[in-house]
């Protein structure tokens, strides 16, 4: 399956970029295991960082990130088959849950739902 990591990336950093990466790194945590079962693990800053830095993008929440990073997100959806939404608190991940169920895709709370 290709699936979606969702899951805090701003939530509760107060911007902080060292919590941001904190927050990446949790979702980073499950792509592997992901991998190694045989999925396609995606998480959307991975294609929106780029993109952000191309359209130079100065702080989250510009409008270049506005543009970029939810809609970024919300496109992956319609190609993924399911989504893995980590714990902790977060509006977009918890859009992508709610686009992904209006899709009809596979939603898992936990990364031994999916690999046992």
């Amino acid at each position: 399956m290709m699936i979606l990591i969702a899951g805090p990336y701003r939530s509760g950093t107060n911007d902080d970029p060292d919590l941001i990466q904190q927050n990446l790194d949790r979702m980073e945590a499950m792509a592997l295991p992901l991998f190694r079962a045989g999925h396609i693990p995606l998480i959307g800053e991975w294609l929106a960082l780029p993109l952000l830095k191309s359209a130079g993008s100065k702080y989250p929440g510009d409008d270049a990130y506005q543009e970029i990073s939810y809609p970024i997100a919300r496109r992956l959806l319609t190609k993924c088959d399911a989504v893995l939404r980590i714990e902790g608190a977060s509006k977009g991940a918890d859009g992508d849950v709610k686009l992904a169920k209006e899709l009809g895709l596979k939603i898992y709370y936990k990364l031994e739902d999916i690999i046992g």
